[in-house]
């Protein structure tokens, strides 16, 4: 293990964890750290080891299981033998930190590139306290899902377009990034390891989080000396507590998501901070989230706190267009594709509120909502309700035709499903 950012693993464990016993070894810095038995001196599971072309992941955990009697056992989809699933309650995850087994580290230097990523029990991570994602917010994040289908397969969703963005925003940031192809790998060794955590059928989906931040000591206001790589993950069920069901939001006049030439067209940590305020005073008068107008005339729709914004009028489905301050959403580039294939006209241009006042229907996209209809907004104190506040066709039509896709439902015409095992 690499010594100035290197997991703190006390405390943190879930009561569910395969390993509770720990070993004390100090770092190179003196810090006594703690590390599962099984760790001796050596990663848990290196990229360098894995040889992941030549063998699937379930033959190298299924080896692994059987000369580790700490490890995760894991099943075979091919066998008759029901998957091995954690002792929760599935019916009422919520969207929300369900602590897991492992999570994924990967560090290098400034100047230099990733290498030797490896899993380590989940649990704190130790950073000084001058790290540049602490004190200059040099940080990105994505997020991703993986869902189990009913013979056991697990699947990805467009996992190279998360790593293309990450790759994106690194380079706004000033941050070195994995290829697409370590990210992918990263993602699939982290899946498989908590695979017990991935949710029945029908049940939700594990939320995948990979992390990139400057994690080197740094002073003075410079790109930090050292990036750390992490991905942790946990079961979700919806993001919104509504469900597949209509929301409410309200359009903020007075405080902006971004500007342009600023960073809203990349997943920083900051960009998400910077909405809080308007969100927690939006939620406390009952409304479930807040749709940004741009920041130089404040008339054209940019997105919700997390969600890009589609507006339906007839057979026309418009979404403002990409143009430096609004994310480029992976679920809201698939839409658009889904939505073309269903015979919808689709535009991506400046779409004004006014336009949003007389729509047919509105919805949200996103990875954690997926597709999420609108049942009303409000602005300047007139609210406008779309469909009766029940769920649009075009929102019931567009969320099942995408959620039939990542879950393996629908055969996926598209090429966008990565099989695990």
């Amino acid at each position: 293990m690499d010594g100035g950012a290197a997991a703190v693993f006390a405390g943190r464990l879930h009561p569910n964890s395969a390993a509770r016993h720990l070993l004390l070894r100090p770092s190179h810095g003196g810090v006594v750290k703690l590390l599962p038995r099984f760790f001796t001196g050596k990663s848990l599971y290196s990229q360098h080891h894995l040889q992941l072309q030549k063998q699937s992941h379930f033959a190298y955990f299924s080896t692994y299981h059987k000369n580790n009697v700490n490890s995760v056992p894991l099943s075979s989809p091919a066998s008759n033998v029901a998957p091995v699933l954690a002792d929760i309650d599935w019916d009422n995850i919520g969207f929300g930190l369900t602590p897991t087994d492992y999570m994924y580290i990967m560090k290098c230097s400034q100047g230099e590139k990733f290498s030797k990523g490896e899993l380590q029990r989940f649990g704190n991570i130790e950073l000084s306290p001058s790290a540049g994602v602490l004190n200059y917010g040099q940080g990105l994040f994505e997020g991703l899902k993986a869902y189990r289908k009913k013979d056991g397969k697990i699947l990805l969703f467009r996992p190279e377009e998360n790593a293309l963005r990450l790759r994106m925003g690194a380079e706004r940031m000033c941050m070195p990034s994995p290829t697409v192809e370590q990210f992918v790998e990263a993602v699939k060794l982290s899946v498989v390891a908590n695979e017990k955590w991935i949710p029945p059928p029908g049940k939700g989906s594990l939320y995948i989080r990979p992390l990139l931040m400057g994690s080197g000591a740094v002073l003075g206001l410079a790109p930090a000396p050292e990036y750390t790589f992490l991905i942790f993950v946990s079961p979700v069920g919806n993001y919104f507590r509504e469900g597949l069901a209509p929301i409410n939001l309200i359009v903020e006049t007075e405080m902006h998501r971004a500007t342009p030439g600023g960073t809203g067209g990349v997943k920083t940590i900051g960009n998400y901070a910077a909405v809080l305020k308007a969100q927690s005073a939006a939620k406390a008068k009952g409304y479930s989230d807040v749709l940004y107008l741009d920041s130089v005339h404040k008339k054209y729709l940019e997105e919700v706190s997390s969600c890009n914004v589609f507006v339906v009028k007839g057979n026309l489905i418009s979404t403002p267009a990409i143009q430096g301050t609004i994310l480029p959403g992976i679920t809201r580039k698939s839409i658009l594709d889904v939505a073309c294939s269903q015979g919808f006209q689709v535009e991506e241009r400046l779409v004004t509120v006014d336009e949003l006042l007389d729509a047919d229907e509105v919805f949200c996209t996103g990875t954690a909502v997926v597709v999420s209809p609108v049942g009303s907004i409000t602005y300047l104190n007139k609210r406008v309700s779309y469909g009766r506040e029940g769920v649009g066709r075009v929102s019931q039509q567009l969320y099942t035709a995408l959620t039939s896709l990542q879950m393996g439902i629908a055969e996926d015409k598209m090429g966008w499903i990565m099989e695990i095992n």
